[in-house]
């Protein structure tokens, strides 16, 4: 499984915990952050090849 679609994987899971529970604001904003470094790094990676 490519790095990448790990990453997007977790950022989504943190993403909906967080808006499931109280942890709300911190969750969110780390989940935002790995699915934006996630996509990064896909788009870096199609851009070598």
């Amino acid at each position: 499984m490519p790095a990448w679609l790990i990453l997007v994987l977790v950022g989504v899971v943190l993403v909906i915990l967080g808006v499931a529970t109280n942890i709300g604001q911190f969750l969110i904003w780390v989940g935002v952050i790995i699915l934006v470094a996630s996509l990064v790094l896909g788009l870096v990676r199609r851009s070598r090849t």
